[in-house]
C-alpha cells in the first residue's frame, strides 16, 4: 500500500532549522500497526496522523519511532501548516482531539500555528547529583538559584537549568543513564536550559529524550510551554512578560529553532498555556507500507 506523507520542519529559525515532523492527512484507514510503521521507516522524533473526529474538528495521533504519545508539539505545528498550504484550512481558529485532551489550536495570517496546552502541573523537585552524573557534567554548572523539577503541560519533562551557553553546548550526556532516570521518575526526558541567549531571548534550550529514541530534539514545543510556567513560577518571568516569550532551541544541533509561548495569567495564576510558531519545508513523499 502506497503513503502520501509529508515532511516539515516546525519552530524553523531558517529553511534548514527547526524540528522535521511526519505528516499523514488523511489516516483514519490507516491501522495503529501502520501508523507505527510509518513513523519508523520516516525516522523522525515524531509523525503526526490526522483522522476525522466526532468531538474536534480533527483528531490527532503522534507517533515516535518506537511508541505512540499523547501530544506533540511541534508535529501539530506541522500538521496545521500542512493543512493550510494544502488549502484544507484557512487562518483561523480550530479543535484539535488528542490523548492529552482536546485542544485549541489558532492559525494565524502570517502562518504562524499557536496550540494551547495544559494548564501546568509541578512534581518532584530532584537532586542536582543524579542529574548531573547522567549529563556527565560537574554539580557546579548546574544553576542552583532555581530548582531541577518536573513539570507538564502536556508531558511530563525534568527541567534543568544549567549555567551557562558554554556550558550547555559542552554537556555530551551518557543517555543511558538519561533514559534510566527518565524512567524512574515517568517523564518524557531532560530539557535542560540556560537563562543567557543568542538572539536576546528568553532561554537557550537541549531537549534530551534517549527513552524514548530521540537522542537530542532541535525543538520541542511541550517542553517549552513547561518551561515558560516554571520561568514565571520562580519569578523569572513577570505577568508583563507572559504574552511574548521566546525559546531558542536547536543550535547545539545546527537545526536553529525558535518557540514561541504565551500565558494568560489572572490573579497571579496561569490558567492558559499558548506554544507555537512557523513551520518551513513542505516536501510530499510516498512510503510503501
Amino acid at each position: 500500500m502506497k503513503i502520501k506523507v509529508y515532511t516539515i520542519n516546525a519552530f524553523a529559525k531558517t529553511i534548514g532549522g527547526g524540528n522535521p515532523a511526519g505528516v499523514v492527512i488523511n489516516a483514519d484507514q490507516l491501522t495503529e500497526n501502520e501508523m507505527k510503521k510509518i513513523a519508523s521507516m520516516l525516522g523522525f522524533s515524531e509523525t503526526a496522523f490526522v483522522l476525522k473526529s466526532e468531538v474536534a474538528d480533527f483528531k490527532l495521533r503522534f507517533f515516535t519511532p518506537r511508541e505512540e504519545v499523547d501530544l506533540c508539539g511541534h508535529a501539530t505545528i506541522g500538521t496545521f501548516t500542512a493543512l493550510l498550504r494544502k488549502d484544507i484550512i484557512n487562518p483561523g481558529k480550530y479543535t484539535q482531539e488528542t490523548k492529552a485532551g482536546k485542544l485549541n489550536i489558532e492559525v494565524t495570517d502570517d502562518s504562524t500555528v499557536m496550540m494551547n496546552q495544559t494548564t501546568p502541573q509541578f512534581y518532584e523537585i530532584i537532586k542536582a547529583e543524579e542529574i548531573a552524573d547522567s549529563l556527565n557534567t560537574s554539580i557546579e554548572n548546574i544553576n542552583k538559584d532555581i530548582p531541577i523539577q518536573i513539570v507538564t503541560t502536556g508531558l511530563r519533562d525534568i527541567l534543568v537549568p544549567i549555567k551557562s551557553i558554554d556550558v550547555l553546548n559542552d554537556i555530551k550526556p551518557d543517555f543511558d543513564k538519561v533514559a534510566k532516570v527518565s524512567k524512574k521518575y515517568n517523564v518524557i526526558g531532560y530539557h535542560m536550559f540556560t537563562l543567557d541567549s543568542l538572539y536576546h531571548s528568553n532561554a537557550y534550550c537541549r531537549n534530551l529524550a534517549p527513552l524514548y529514541n530521540i537522542p537530542e530534539e532541535s525543538a520541542t514545543g511541550t517542553s517549552n510551554g513547561a518551561l515558560a510556567c516554571y520561568l514565571y513560577r520562580y519569578g523569572i518571568i513577570s505577568s508583563d512578560q507572559c504574552h511574548n516569550i521566546i525559546f531558542e532551541q536547536g543550535y547545539s544541533m545546527n537545526l536553529p529553532s525558535e518557540i514561541q509561548v504565551s500565558l494568560g495569567i489572572a490573579a497571579n495564576e496561569i490558567e492558559e498555556v499558548k506554544v507555537g510558531g512557523k513551520a518551513l519545508n513542505l516536501c510530499e513523499v510516498i512510503l510503501e507500507i
